[in-house]
């Protein structure tokens, strides 16, 4: 197998020319840089990375975890993480945990054991106790509000993401709400949960249980929510729907089953996507894309400074009005 030192004979250049072209250093001339590139081809040469990434104690990599990578809710920031890394040239490891403690912890062994160079938690399992001492060998960035731990992170206030809807619909005269949130007990579907209590409760009117729907962040979800609520009496006249997905098959379910929306059930979505735009879907607008990207980009900051200070950025909401309210 041909080393570098070959390839420098064949270029005719120096040894730390070649390894400054392989390492992609900016000042090399292009006369140089296309010697050695041609000597590379010629010579057959693969570069062996765990020399590059021993030498350089960094891997390019970063972990992601997530506990299903089919959850329709977590697709938006692991786009915005994906497309972010590949800006910033490193490869991804999506991490499925299956919310199981055990899992999560593997990624951060990946982190302690140096394969990758940093860890972003989309939805994490493990208290914070139990994350935190990961922090002394690598950058963590999670993917929620981390309070006063001393965590980095990126996220959307989904309290407030559900009062603004809530307030909406109460503005409209709506007093029967029902709601479709995710993973119970979860840290988002609390908070939500907290938003509906209060929000309700502003108008005099009792959270019911029959009216929440968990673990509805899909399409399939909404279709299901549709024919519940079709069947319900009395029956909710607004939802909130907790993913565009959501949004969009109840709307178009609760259309076949002969409700009118908004006149007989007003639906507002979530994140403001595109398919929620095509089917003219009232929506909280708030970018779990940009919350991904967010996090990428502080995680790069750090591995690229090797300094890492938790900060906290927190994503804008606002009410987008069309026409199923």
């Amino acid at each position: 197998m041909a080393n570098i030192k070959e390839i420098a004979r064949t270029a005719g250049v120096s040894v730390t020319t070649v390894s400054r072209v392989l390492n992609r250093h900016p000042y090399v001339s292009e006369d140089k840089r296309a010697a050695v590139l041609e000597a590379v081809r010629k010579l057959d040469y693969v570069q062996n990375l765990n020399a590059v990434h021993l030498i350089k104690g960094k891997t390019s990599m970063i972990a992601v975890v997530l506990p299903y990578v089919d959850n329709p809710y977590l697709s938006s920031p692991v786009e915005g993480i994906l497309s972010e890394a590949n800006r910033c040239g490193y490869r991804v490891v999506l991490c499925q945990t299956n919310y199981r403690p055990e899992e999560e912890l593997k990624v951060f062994e990946m982190l302690r054991m140096k394969q990758v160079d940093g860890v972003i938690i989309t939805s994490r399992t493990n208290a914070w106790d139990v994350i935190k001492p990961y922090l002394a060998y690598g950058p963590i960035v999670v993917c929620e509000n981390a309070g006063d731990e001393p965590l980095s992170c990126a996220y959307i206030d989904h309290y407030r993401s559900f009062e603004t809807g809530l307030r909406y619909l109460t503005a409209k005269g709506h007093r029967h709400v029902a709601c479709c949130i995710g993973r119970r007990g979860s840290n988002t579907s609390l908070a939500r949960e907290h938003a509906v209590r209060e929000a309700l409760a502003a108008v005099q009117e009792p959270l019911r249980p029959e009216w929440m729907f968990y673990d509805a962040l899909s399409m399939e979800a909404g279709v299901e929510v549709a024919h519940r609520l079709a069947g319900m009496n009395p029956r909710p006249t607004a939802v909130l729907a907790g993913t565009h997905q959501t949004a969009a098959g109840l709307v178009a379910e609760a259309r076949k089953l002969g409700l009118r929306v908004p006149d007989d059930l007003a639906v507002i979505g979530f994140d403001n996507h595109m398919l929620g735009q095509l089917l003219d879907i009232t929506a909280v607008e708030q970018s779990n894309k940009d919350v991904g990207r967010a996090a990428c980009q502080m995680l790069h900051r750090y591995i690229a400074e090797e300094r890492y200070e938790a900060e906290k950025q927190e994503l804008p909401v606002r009410l987008v009005e069309r026409s199923t309210v």
